[in-house]
């Protein structure tokens, strides 16, 4: 490593980092405050277009139930939008997840899910996927060949003969050994 990369001063001291970072938090807490309020302000003048203040006490009947009428006319308009402004949230999340599941299959990286190991019975899947319409039990060890021992034992010839006889015949090692003979006998 060369001698002038080890020997790198930072080129701002470390009290002079801490006071940059009280500056800004300070900053950033402030801005913070000046947003909340703005909001308010905006809140505040939003509702005083949108809703005026009322003062049912110096209206008639007539007037109070045409403004009930007028409230719930703004009531259904509003519940209208909210409906169809609900169903394009849910529209466009279900494209998102096809497109998304889409961009997956084209990666070729799936998600597996985790599984678990469920024990069921032959009759319990016919059952589930038959219904009531399955009555018959599905034994399947019934079908199986039955084998006896007896029978096996019969197939293979029994030898008595003892095994210290024909070692190189089982082993395969008199072919090998003619060979051997044969290579020392054409190197002499």
């Amino acid at each position: 490593m060369p001698e002038h990369l080890s020997e790198r001063k930072p080129k701002i001291s470390a009290s002079r980092k801490l006071m940059l970072k009280s500056l800004m938090v300070a900053k950033a807490k402030e801005e913070l405050e000046h947003e909340i309020h703005e909001k308010e302000r905006e809140k505040h003048k939003y509702l005083a277009e949108r809703a005026p203040s009322l003062n049912p006490s110096h209206m008639s009947v007539a007037q109070l139930q045409d403004l009930c009428r007028q409230l719930h006319d703004k009531i259904d308009l509003v519940d209208e939008e909210r409906y169809d402004i609900e169903a394009k949230v849910l529209l466009n999340t279900r494209e998102i997840q096809d497109l998304s599941i889409k961009v997956l299959d084209l990666r070729g990286k799936f998600k597996r899910p985790a599984l678990r190991r469920v024990r069921v019975s032959a009759d319990a899947i016919l059952r589930s996927l038959l219904g009531s319409k399955h009555k018959v039990s599905m034994d399947l060890r019934a079908n199986l060949k039955s084998v006896k021992k007896e029978d096996s034992e019969k197939k293979r010839p029994v030898e008595d003969s003892d095994w210290r006889k024909n070692v190189e015949a089982m082993s395969g090692m008199e072919g090998r050994k003619k060979m051997f003979d044969a290579a020392k006998g054409s190197a002499q």
